[in-house]
C-alpha cells in the first residue's frame, strides 16, 4: 500500500509539503503541487482517514445507538438521521444494544473512544447511570426515544396521543376499553401512553379496571398472550383494547379472531406506530403515525447545530398523525 512517505519521496519532497497539498494548507508552488497531485492520481494513493481525524480532529462521521436493529420505528429513524448527515458530508456508525439498557452505556463509551464527532442514542431508559456517562462526554450528544434530563433531546408527543386514540374510542361509544401496555421503565412509551390512556378515561368519567390492563414485551407473540389475560381475568369483557405497538396490537387481533370475535363489531382495536404490517391486517389496523423519519431528521439537524453553531436546544418534541381505519 502506498503511504504519504512513498509519495514524498517519488515527488523528491518532505512530507509535510504532501500534508499541505492533501490538506489544502500552508503555502505550495503550482509546479510542486501539481507534480504531487499527478503522482497521487498515478499511484491511486488513498489519504487515511483515522490520520486525517488525529490531524483535524474531526472524523465526520456520527455514531448511532439503536435499541433493535430490526424495528420498523428504528430504521425510518436512522434513516432520517442517515439521509439528514449525508447533505452535510457526514457517515454514521451504528451500534445495537438489543433493548439492553446496560449496552447503552457501553456503546457511548465505545463510540467516544472511535473519536466520532457527535452521538445520537436512540434511548430506551433515562436512568442515572447513563445520564452521568453522557455527562462525561465532550463531545455533542442527542437523545431521541427519551427525554433525558439536561441532555438535547427529540421525543414524540406519546401521552397526547395515547389520549386522543382513546378519545376516539369514546366517542365511538366504548365505555369498557383495555389496555396492552409496556414496562414503565421506558418512560416514554410505557409511562406516558399509558398515562394518557388514563387521562382520556378520568376526563370521561369512567373506571380503570386494572385486570384490563396488561404489561407485554415489544412482540406480536406477547400482544396474544396479553389479551388472553385480559379477556380471561373477569367475566364482564372490553368492547375495545388500545395497544402501544402495532405489533402488540396485531398479537391482540389474532387472539380475538381465534375466539370467534369480530373486529371491530365486538371489540374494537387500535396500536401505535403506522407500521408496515397495520396496512396489510384484516381489518386495517387504527395507529398513530410517529412520523420516525422526521425524528431522525430533527435528531441530526439538532447535533448539526451543536456541531457548527454550539447551539444546544434542551427539547424537541416532534407531533404525530392519527390514522383511522377499519379495526375501529
Amino acid at each position: 500500500m502506498v503511504t504519504m512517505k512513498e509519495i514524498a519521496r517519488l515527488a523528491n519532497v518532505s512530507s509535510a509539503t504532501v500534508s499541505r497539498v492533501l490538506n489544502n494548507s500552508g503555502y505550495v508552488s503550482d509546479d510542486v503541487r501539481k507534480r504531487i497531485l499527478k503522482i497521487i492520481d498515478e499511484t491511486g494513493y488513498i489519504p487515511s482517514e483515522h490520520a486525517k481525524a488525529l490531524r483535524t480532529k474531526q472524523s465526520n462521521v456520527i455514531g448511532v445507538i439503536l435499541p433493535k436493529l430490526s424495528t420498523e420505528t428504528a430504521s425510518r429513524i436512522v434513516n432520517g438521521i442517515s439521509e439528514e448527515l449525508a447533505k452535510h458530508s457526514y457517515q454514521i456508525l451504528l451500534t445495537n444494544t438489543n433493548l439492553d439498557p446496560k449496552k447503552e452505556i457501553e456503546y457511548v463509551k465505545l463510540l467516544k473512544s472511535k473519536q466520532v464527532d457527535g452521538i445520537i442514542l436512540l434511548a430506551t431508559n433515562r436512568g442515572e447511570d447513563l445520564l452521568n456517562e453522557i455527562n462525561k462526554l465532550q463531545i455533542p450528544f442527542v437523545a431521541t426515544g427519551q427525554e433525558i434530563e439536561g441532555v438535547p433531546s427529540v421525543i414524540n408527543n406519546n401521552f397526547h396521543a395515547a389520549k386522543e386514540i382513546t378519545n376516539l374510542l369514546i366517542e365511538k361509544g366504548h365505555r369498557n376499553i383495555a389496555f396492552i401496555g409496556v414496562d414503565e421503565a421506558d418512560y416514554e412509551v410505557g409511562h406516558k401512553r399509558k398515562a394518557g390512556y388514563l387521562a382520556a378515561l378520568e376526563e370521561n368519567q369512567l373506571p380503570v379496571v386494572d385486570e384490563w390492563i396488561a404489561k407485554a414485551e415489544f412482540t406480536i407473540e406477547s400482544g396474544y398472550t396479553a389479551a388472553k389475560e385480559i379477556f380471561n381475568a373477569s367475566s364482564e369483557k372490553p368492547t375495545a383494547i388500545i395497544a402501544v405497538t402495532d405489533r402488540l396490537a396485531i398479537g391482540a387481533m389474532e387472539y380475538l379472531k381465534e375466539q370467534g370475535l369480530n373486529v371491530p363489531s365486538d371489540v374494537a382495536l387500535t396500536g401505535m406506530g403506522a407500521s408496515d404490517l397495520s396496512k396489510y391486517v384484516h381489518p386495517k389496523l387504527t395507529t398513530i403515525d410517529f412520523l420516525s423519519e422526521h425524528t431522525g431528521a430533527e435528531a441530526a439537524r439538532t447535533l448539526l447545530r451543536i456541531l457548527q453553531e454550539g447551539i444546544s436546544l434542551e427539547k424537541k418534541q416532534i407531533d404525530y398523525r392519527l390514522i383511522i381505519r377499519d379495526s375501529i
